[in-house]
This record gives C-alpha cells, sequence and structure tokens, in this order.
C-alpha cells in the first residue's frame, strides 16, 4: 500500500476513532444568518467567528469530536487571541475539514429536483485547503422525495458529481466525506425512504468505482430511514434503527471504514437515541457515528444567544451534546442521561 493511500486511510479511521464523531460547522453565511435571526444576533463575520470558536474551545469537546467541518469563510479566520482557528482545532488533534460544494440548484430538465455544484475549479481549490490545513472534505447531494421524485436522472447525476469529487480529494490526499442526503421532509413513509435511499446508494457505489475512488480512503455521510416529516405513521427509534440497519447491509461495501450520520432534521435526542440503537446491535462491518450540525449545535445557540457571559454555559452545553453522541457511537447511551450535567 503507499504511503498516499496509507494517509487516507488513516485520517479516515482517525475520523471515526471509537467514541467520537465529526461536527459540521459548515453552514454558508445565508443559513448561519437564519440560524442567529433566531436567537437576535447579527450575523457578521466576527460573531460568527466567535459562536464557532467557542465550540472549537469547548473543555473537553476533543475527547468526543474527531473533526469539524469548516465553511471557506472560517477556514481563513483567526479567533480572538489571534491564531488561527485551523491551529486552534489541530493543537486539540481535532481534524479541520472543509466543505466544498458550492451549493444546490435546479436540475436542467427535472427542475423540481436539485443538482450540486462546484466541480469547476476544485482541483485547484483542494490544493489551497490542503495547504490551509484541511485533511479532509465534505460534499453534499440533495435528493427530495414525493411519489414521482427521485427521477433516475437525478440519482445518476448527483452520483457522478459526489464521485468526482471524490477522486478529486483523493488526489489531493484529502479524506472525502459523500453526502447523498435523501430528505426527511414530505409525507413518505419509512419503505419509500429505504426504498430511495437505497436507490441513491447503489448509483454512488457505482460511480464512486467507476472514478476509481478507494473506499478505504472515504467515509459515508447518509440520511437514516426514517419517515418524512408530514408522514402520518412515525417511527420508533428501535424501527429505525433496524431499517436503516437493514438497507446498509444491503448498500454499503464493507471496506467503507465508517458511516457518518446526517441529523437532516431531527431532535437532539431522536438523532442521538437513533445512533445508539444502531449501535446497540453491533459490531458492524463500518464503524457508525456521526456528523451532525443542527443536532449538536442547536443547544448551543440557544444557551450562547450571542452574550460574552454566556460562553461557558453554551460550551458546557456542547460538550455535553458532544458526549452523549460520543456514547451513543459506542451505543453506551441511555435517555436518562439527557438531564445529568457534563463530565469528563
Amino acid at each position: 500500500m503507499s504511503s498516499h493511500h496509507q494517509t487516507l486511510d488513516s485520517v479516515a479511521a482517525a475520523l471515526v476513532a471509537p467514541g467520537k464523531g465529526i461536527l459540521a460547522a459548515d453552514e454558508s453565511s445565508g443559513t448561519i444568518a437564519k440560524r442567529f435571526d433566531a436567537i437576535g444576533v447579527e450575523s457578521t463575520e466576527t460573531s460568527r467567528r466567535d459562536y464557532r470558536e467557542l465550540m472549537f474551545r469547548a473543555p473537553q469537546a476533543e475527547q468526543y469530536i474527531s473533526g469539524v467541518i469548516l465553511y471557506d469563510e472560517t477556514i481563513r479566520q483567526k479567533g480572538a487571541d489571534g491564531s488561527s482557528l485551523v491551529t486552534v482545532l489541530q493543537k486539540r488533534g481535532i481534524h479541520p475539514g472543509i466543505k466544498v460544494d458550492t451549493g444546490a440548484v435546479a436540475l436542467a430538465g427535472s427542475p423540481k429536483e436539485k443538482i450540486t455544484q462546484g466541480l469547476d475549479g476544485l482541483r485547484e481549490r483542494l490544493a489551497e485547503y490542503a495547504r490551509l490545513g484541511a485533511t479532509f472534505a465534505k460534499w453534499r447531494a440533495v435528493i427530495e422525495v414525493d411519489a414521482e421524485m427521485p427521477s433516475r436522472q437525478c440519482l445518476v447525476a448527483n452520483a457522478e458529481a459526489l464521485a468526482r469529487y471524490a477522486a478529486l480529494c483523493q488526489e489531493a490526499g484529502i479524506v472525502p466525506i459523500v453526502e447523498p442526503e435523501v430528505l426527511m421532509d414530505g409525507d413518505h413513509d419509512i419503505c419509500r425512504c429505504m426504498a430511495v435511499t437505497e436507490a441513491a446508494h447503489a448509483e454512488v457505489f457505482a460511480a464512486l468505482r467507476l472514478h476509481g475512488v478507494r473506499l478505504e480512503g472515504m467515509l459515508l455521510k447518509p440520511n437514516m430511514v426514517i419517515p418524512g416529516k408530514r408522514c402520518g405513521k412515525q417511527a420508533s427509534h428501535a424501527e429505525v434503527a433496524a431499517a436503516t440497519l437493514e438497507l446498509f447491509y444491503r448498500s454499503v461495501p464493507a471496506a467503507v471504514p465508517g458511516i457518518v450520520f446526517l441529523s437532516g432534521g431531527q431532535s437532539d435526542v431522536d438523532a442521538t437515541a437513533h445512533l445508539d440503537a444502531m449501535n446497540r446491535s453491533g459490531p458492524h462491518p463500518w464503524a457508525l457515528s456521526f456528523s451532525y450540525g443542527r443536532a449538536l449545535q442547536h443547544v448551543v445557540q440557544i444557551t450562547w444567544k450571542g452574550k460574552a457571559g454566556n460562553v461557558a454555559a453554551a460550551q458546557q452545553a456542547f460538550a455535553q451534546r458532544a458526549k452523549l453522541n460520543g456514547l451513543a457511537a459506542q451505543g453506551k447511551y441511555a435517555l436518562s442521561m439527557e438531564a445529568q450535567p457534563v463530565s469528563a
């Protein structure tokens, strides 16, 4: 095995080390502005820096957080003390990552569906991000569900883009996180989610093979198999875990070292409980962990509210949420832990 492959494989393995997962802090400026509006905070370069820095510096976080997905602005920012935020993470043994797609737009020929952009100039951008310290990257495909959608055109086009991105990442020595997200908006049931997710995975892994992507040097960031938010029949934690595992045993090769789930609009507690339920029935061929955005950050935002006096409490809330997900990644979480204060 080449040293290039060894580096990719070792970073991928480190990102899913036992009891650790990934913080997705890569919200675009537009998305984070909406989050800040909800807590009465103006979104400025400084307020975004202050908010993200409080998580990056939260005591104990490195025990449960293996990597952080950054936004282009954040990977270039300096902390309040003048040190780069990348250095802040590196000193704690946390891998800096970077979102490299440029967003989803209407798919030509099927305008209700989305295709993710960002391949133009990606080789050069990845080289720059590697120089800035990024060891892994993320690209998100958006797959909407209704009675007709997704079309095969949508699944194939997004799988091709994901595979081209992943191949370019590995060429640059960066571990790609491959994210085909089947959205949980809509009224579809759990069976429909399973069928669509299976079809998406089939196209993604066929495209990854076509483009020579090394499975051992990547991570998959998928949705769980879960009913749509407007479905009249919701599912228990056990049902979601069982359906998700059934599908993943069918669709994800064992060579993939880890599956880092997205939270996708689930509540904080549901995202943690679902992950725990899956790990309780392990061991599985791949590590099952998390790459959560909102499910790690929501409690931080409502605790912080943009006030310097709330930073310590917000850091404690973040560390507690990270710890609970770290335990869930080992099948050691219990709902009773939700009321307990954070501890080492």
